[in-house]
């Protein structure tokens, strides 16, 4: 059986391209300005034009909405979110707390969102499972498992190794942990039917139009220039190709794969009936989902980054990868070993240097920018354009501070990332050490985490 390689995803092989809008038909003005018809783009415009419903918002995007990360995600919509044990240390575990609590909120509020707007994405509240499959991941598990309790998540749950086969038989999974705040979803549904709902409020986007230059009240295309008293950068893994940000966040590869629908009796001996998403506590970690037409859509990193932060054109995802995945798979599934491979493909997602996700608002230029979420982004998304809204309200004089724009990742400044090659040598070096330490956790009988994956945890800042 042939696998499809590439062709954006398989979530838009299921779904087909998008009627195209229209490009930028030239000089215009607007209120507000997005930059991005992704997730972040998108919900921002959404709630801006529910907030205040006579801004003139306009939406700029390269290629179609959802082309990058917002198409090409695992489908994991949860409350994780980058850098909290970061801020913790920065303003106070208090602070933190707010933070955790807000991406716990988040997820229901992307699910109220849907049936409001009648938007179908698969979605299912399954939860969250990460398994841990040595001793190594199972310490490091319940080392996760404890603080995130101390972020005040009390409805977490840790499983031992029958409690996990419970849910889903992992095969020599140790132990695991499981929260209510995640979701499954099809990342493709999600973000058409939100680029439907915006249009509908009134929004304006304009497709094919890229932005190759960002400045105060600006948005430079080769179509025209968008003037607007705020601009927002919405564009995660692909602000590189922005003038004068080359650096500013890297281009993050992750790769997909997903199987031919599994039978009845395949999927009655893997379980897997709440619907859970499920990872591991891997260095090298793995995400996969159980799909609404019986598949399981499994990724993890392939090839880390493309010298000069360079991204692909259409998902294609190298063969290795792709036999990697593989592996996995049947390391987690041995009862999968014969099954297809239906559709593999990649996509960018953004990384800071400091592994925070951010947003940001400078009242001194009205540009503003929401991302580097670190492949937790299918809900970060979500709050970071609800903060934006708050952010911009408040600047216009028409609301003051909200809990939201008190978050300790407002306005959190990152510096940029080295230049090349070592920023290419910096991150290949990283994740060969954390592939190197997961081989070697996986046959060895301790507790303690492998010595490179703890030096190189140290060394890319995470």
């Amino acid at each position: 059986m042939s696998t499809v390689n590439g062709g954006i995803s398989f979530w838009y092989a299921q779904e087909g391209a998008p009627a195209p809008r229209e490009p930028l038909p030239g000089d215009t003005t607007a209120d507000v300005c997005i930059v991005g018809a992704g997730y972040t783009g998108l919900w921002t415009a959404y709630y801006l034009k529910k907030a205040v419903p006579f801004l003139n918002i306009t939406v700029l995007e390269a290629k179609f909405c959802g082309y990058g990360a917002s198409g090409r995600n695992g489908g994991w919509l949860y409350n994780g979110i980058a850098g909290r044990d970061r801020y913790a240390r920065l303003h106070g575990q208090e602070a933190a707390v707010r933070l955790q609590q807000a991406m716990n909120a988040t997820v229901t509020e992307v699910l109220d969102v849907c049936e409001t707007e009648k938007i179908d994405a698969d979605q299912h509240r399954g939860g969250v499972l990460e398994a841990a499959l040595s001793p190594a991941q199972l310490a490091r598990l319940k080392a996760f498992h404890a603080a995130e309790l101390a972020f005040g998540e009390s409805d977490r749950e840790l499983y031992g190794a029958r409690e996990t086969a419970d849910r889903i038989r992992v095969a020599g999974a140790v132990g695991s942990s499981w929260t209510p705040h995640g979701a499954r979803l099809h990342p493709v549904k999600l973000v058409k039917g939100l680029a439907d709902a915006v249009e509908a409020l009134g929004v304006t986007i304009h497709e094919s139009t890229p932005v190759t230059e960002i400045r105060p009240k600006h948005a430079i295309t080769p179509y025209g220039t968008v003037r607007a008293p705020y601009v927002l950068r919405c564009t995660e893994g692909f602000t590189a190709s922005l003038a004068g940000q080359r650096r500013t966040w890297l281009p993050m590869n992750s790769s997909m794969i997903a199987t031919e629908p599994l039978t009845d009796a395949q999927w009655e001996s893997i379980g897997w009936d709440g619907r859970e998403t499920l990872g591991d506590m891997a260095h090298a970690y793995m995400y996969a989902q159980r799909t609404a037409d019986g598949r399981i859509a499994l990724g993890g990193r392939g090839v880390p980054y493309r010298f000069g932060s360079k991204t692909d054109n259409d998902g294609r995802t190298q063969p290795q990868t792709v036999e990697a995945l593989r592996e996995i798979l049947v390391r987690f599934f041995p009862q999968l070993a014969g099954v297809g491979i239906d559709h593999a493909w990649s996509g960018v997602l953004g990384v800071p240097r400091d592994w925070c996700a951010t947003v940001t608002l400078d009242r001194s230029t009205g540009l503003g920018w929401a991302g580097g979420y670190v492949g937790s982004g299918v809900a970060t998304a979500n709050l970071a354009a609800r903060t934006l809204r708050d952010l911009i309200q408040q600047d216009s004089g028409q609301s003051g501070p909200t809990d939201l724009t008190a978050l300790p990742w407002v306005n959190h400044k990152v510096r940029k990332w080295e230049p090349e090659p070592l920023r290419w040598l910096g991150v290949q070096t990283m994740y060969a050490a954390f592939r190197g330490a997961d081989r070697r956790e996986a046959t060895a009988h301790s507790a303690a985490t492998d010595r490179v994956a703890v030096l190189a945890n140290r060394l890319s800042g995470r």
